[in-house]
């Protein structure tokens, strides 16, 4: 049994979060006390698609993820990475796994969540050394600013350097604007390690996973 005070009126409020279908609280002291505690014990989030509301993380724990459908295949090694589904189609199961109305907005952020991963390929001269692996994959969540449509974060797995022996491989998780969180590994295989290792952990805020090895940016 609990001895928070405070734990049956915060349960309340979460309740209430989920009640609503934009997330509202009324701006009572008491209702915005408990949302200073929910929201530092990581239980809510800013609703990503009504300006002021808010998301429990337990809602968000019946999301799906989206990655490459084949990505357990690759892994595994039974895959190449030819094979791999690309990232348009992730994105676009994303797309269609909203509701309607959020849709269009996701669809307006298509090339800026799918382009971002280009910005890392390595050059030599004005010439492209190597067309790195980057795989997208969407987990709900949220970090300094809230997510995506649908409250999810945006990640890539890619390769910086000139091949795949030498260089680093890379995990970035990003929000809706500038919010970032970045880790770094040697090998491919540490790599698709730790991004089982972030998908099994959905829901989350960015500044939880600085304990898997993330910096914040």
């Amino acid at each position: 049994m609990s001895h928070d005070p405070n734990a049956e009126f915060d349960q309340s409020v979460l309740d209430k979060i989920d009640l609503s279908p934009i997330g509202a609280l009324p701006a009572t002291p008491a209702y915005q006390d408990a949302l200073k505690r929910l929201y530092a014990s990581r239980q809510v989030y800013a609703h990503a698609d009504h300006k002021g509301g808010h998301v429990t993380a337990r809602s968000l724990a019946r999301s799906p993820n989206f990655h490459a459908h084949n990505l357990e295949a690759f892994i595994a090694g039974r895959v190449s990475e030819a094979e791999l589904e690309t990232n348009g189609s992730i994105y676009e199961r994303y797309v269609q796994a909203l509701a309607p109305g959020l849709r269009a907005r996701a669809e307006s952020l298509r090339t800026a969540v799918i382009g971002k991963p280009h910005h890392h390929r390595a050059k030599q001269g004005a010439a492209e050394v190597h067309d790195p692996l980057h795989m997208l994959f969407l987990v709900p969540g949220a970090g300094p600013n809230p997510g995506l449509p649908g409250n999810y974060l945006h990640g890539s797995v890619f390769h910086v350097g000139p091949d795949d022996t030498t260089g680093r491989w890379e995990i970035h998780i990003h929000d809706s604007e500038d919010g970032a969180c970045i880790h770094g590994v040697p090998a491919r295989s540490d790599a698709l390690a730790k991004l089982e290792e972030i998908l099994g952990c959905a829901p989350f805020h960015l500044a939880e996973i600085e304990e898997l090895g993330f910096r914040m940016t």
